[in-house]
């Protein structure tokens, strides 16, 4: 099985959750760009009425504006799903933590997860933050068949999953691995690396075949499992887990097999970002030494996946 991605293709749907900011003091906003010692000691003192020790590595932009724009698909419990009309989970919490090291605001919103990268390429998103796994086809802005689809992302890994099968309650078809799906159908949600996945058994089965459904939502994919219409969805392990542990008050799935193919999420953006990739970079560090990493992870039932140190494009 292919590593995470999680999921999705390009993580993380439309959201509307604001990251809590810890504020010593007024914010003030530093003007400049030129490297000089006047501007310097300008951004020093930004960084300390804002409160939050990692404000002065922000570009201009987002210290002046308060806020990055975090594009997600809000359908990925527990990585991110919407209570309430709020989007909750181990990606915004992250995000709460790295807005108290940079001073600015994670504004999340809820999209469609295979236009998550595109909308960073228009402008739409500063980041993507949807349990996105890091891989370097993305990295290289490649699609399914290795062509050129985009100019590629950046990626600020935080988390590490494996890949685990989803299916029935009681597992009625008996599967344990991917070879097991060959002559069946399985659901997947589209543009995802499972979708990959699925597509790499589809040619491994040969003759026997594999009939894919895809869909827009892993939501959707899981409801044609539960209905006995597919055998198997395929999710990051973390995911999977979390659905047979809560769907149905546990009667609706269970994991198939143990985990496969582990590898990081990163949160994505444009290459061109560069300062923003290394400010991210640094926060994530600072959240795993100060421990709030830790305890957004602990909240979540998610600590097997912590890392130690944040890598910048660490997937292959």
């Amino acid at each position: 099985m292919t590593a995470c991605t999680g999921r999705r293709t390009a993580a993380l749907r439309r959201l509307t959750a604001v990251a809590a900011v810890a504020v010593a003091g007024a914010l003030v906003l530093t003007g400049c760009g030129d490297q000089t010692k006047k501007n310097d000691s300008s951004a020093s003192a930004s960084a300390t009425k804002s409160g939050a020790p990692l404000f002065a590595k922000l570009p201009q932009k987002y210290q002046d504006a308060g806020v990055i724009k975090v594009g997600t698909d809000a359908s990925y419990a527990p990585m991110e799903q919407t209570e309430n009309g709020k989007i909750v989970g181990i990606d915004p919490d992250i995000a709460t933590a790295l807005s108290a090291q940079l001073g600015v605001k994670f504004e999340f919103t809820n999209g469609t997860f295979d236009g998550l990268i595109t909308s960073l390429y228009t402008g739409r998103y500063d980041v993507v933050m949807s349990a996105m796994s890091d891989t370097k086809d993305r990295q290289d802005g490649l699609d399914d068949s290795g062509k050129k689809t985009g100019k590629g992302v950046d990626f600020v890994d935080y988390y590490t999953s494996g890949s685990s099968l989803l299916v029935k309650k009681g597992n009625p078809e008996n599967i344990t691995s991917l070879a097991d799906v060959c002559g069946k159908t399985v659901a997947v949600q589209r543009g995802t690396i499972y979708d990959d996945a699925f597509e790499k058994q589809k040619t491994a089965c040969g003759s026997t075949g594999l009939k894919i459904e895809k869909y827009d939502t892993d939501a959707q994919a899981q409801t044609r499992v539960k209905a006995g219409g597919a055998v198997a969805d395929l999710n990051d392990t973390p995911v999977a887990a979390y659905i047979a542990q809560t769907s149905g008050n546990g009667k609706d799935f269970q994991v198939a097999g143990g985990p496969a193919d582990a590898g990081p999420f990163g949160i994505a953006l444009d290459k061109s970002n560069t300062q923003l990739r290394d400010a991210l970079q640094a926060a994530v560090n600072a959240i795993i030494a100060d421990g709030s990493y830790t305890k957004v992870l602990d909240k979540w039932n998610a600590t097997s996946g912590a890392i130690s140190q944040a890598a910048i494009n660490g997937g292959s």
